[in-house]
């Protein structure tokens, strides 16, 4: 039942929304073109950033830049000093379309509005609101990563950088518990990777200790996707990789300027117990037993 409402969902989204046209909002292209136009932006685009924030095939891409290249709506460069970097910019023409389009869009939007009433409006808005961020949250895709890969020194980086920001005395990594590559890379550990679409906007990391409990370190979720349950899936991920690796016990400590993680581990069954480590960092230990 839950399958064939998404379909009829679908299907009714996609004639509404003109995505069915040759000529999405009247003008001379598909939808995709006209997609593909907006999103390289008035700045322009890095192609690969470009694919992977739609999730096209590369060579479907190519064939739509090509399209509006041929239209002299874009121009797509390549970079001077990495030739596998190639750039997709917008030429004088293509911003007056994407204006264009813009300004279209925005009348189809109010026409979709405008039969309804005040009360239906506020529904119809909000569920698109809520539909938008469950899609998101459908596209987060989890994995292991090694941890020396760039996407998870992104992650760090960012992880530790907000810890500098949130906790009362600053953050310095060099003064906190180390936790080194090889403790996280298979077969002594794991490091877990959130990424929305081609973006890291999420990590975990699992210590094992043998027939001791095991440790997660660095959990951190992205402005972007919190609320989307992306921290939960994490845990939760991690959690059967360690009952995978015979873990019995899970511990972990945190910082009490971090609410809404001190939230979630209280959430998903984790006790608070006494410190079993010297993390000056460190408030609030906690354990579960799997």
């Amino acid at each position: 039942m839950d399958v064939a409402r998404v379909r009829s969902f679908n299907r009714t989204v996609t004639q509404r929304v003109g995505a069915l046209d040759d000529e999405f909002l009247a003008r001379d292209r598909a939808l995709g073109q006209a997609r593909v136009l907006w999103e390289i932006g008035t700045q322009g685009s890095d192609v690969r950033a470009l694919r992977a924030r739609l999730d096209l095939d590369s060579g479907y891409l190519s064939r739509l830049l090509r399209s509006l290249e041929s239209a002299g709506l874009v121009t797509v460069e390549s970079s001077q000093s990495d030739g596998r970097v190639r750039t997709a910019r917008l030429t004088e023409a293509g911003l007056a379309e994407r204006a264009e389009l813009d300004r279209l869009s925005d009348e189809a939007a109010a026409s979709m509005l405008a039969p309804l009433g005040p009360r239906q409006r506020e529904r119809l808005v909000a569920a698109m609101a809520e539909v938008e961020r469950l899609l998101t949250a459908s596209s987060v895709r989890i994995e292991p990563c090694d941890p020396r890969h760039p996407d998870a020194r992104r992650c760090l980086e960012l992880y530790f950088g907000e810890l500098k920001q949130r906790f009362e005395d600053g953050y310095d990594p060099g003064e906190a518990l180390p936790v080194e590559d090889d403790e996280v890379t298979p077969p002594a550990g794991v490091m877990l990777l959130a990424w929305l679409h081609a973006e890291p906007v999420g990590c975990v990391c699992l210590k094992l200790h043998g027939d001791q409990p095991a440790e997660i370190k660095r959990m951190w979720v992205g402005e972007r996707v919190r609320g989307l349950g992306v921290g939960r899936r994490l845990l939760a991920e991690l959690e059967a990789y360690a009952v995978g690796r015979g873990v019995t016990v899970l511990r972990l400590e945190t910082n009490r300027a971090l609410s809404e993680a001190i939230g979630l581990y209280r959430s998903a069954g984790f006790a608070e117990i006494p410190p079993y480590n010297a993390e000056r960092y460190a408030h609030h230990w906690f354990e579960k037993r799997l």
